[in-house]
């Protein structure tokens, strides 16, 4: 899950989908919109070891553009 948060540009949301979660841009943007407008969005379903690995991965590369864009996961 992606969460929303009041700074990180929507471009860059889209991306990160993109780039992480392998989405086209049309998936990937209605993913960002829906975390933009119901305040989180899911990215995928994953096994624990590889949710666990994706949080990571977005987690240090929005950190590495200065973007408090956080990433979660959530048990199904």
């Amino acid at each position: 899950m992606l969460l929303n948060d009041d700074f990180t540009p929507m471009d860059f949301v889209v991306a990160v989908l993109q780039q992480f979660f392998y989405m086209d841009e049309t998936k990937a943007t209605r993913v960002m919109l829906q975390v933009h407008t119901e305040g989180k969005g899911v990215c995928g379903v994953y096994t624990k070891d590889v949710a666990a690995t994706k949080v990571e991965q977005v987690s240090q590369h929005a950190r590495a553009h200065q973007q408090p864009l956080q990433c979660v996961m959530e048990e199904n």
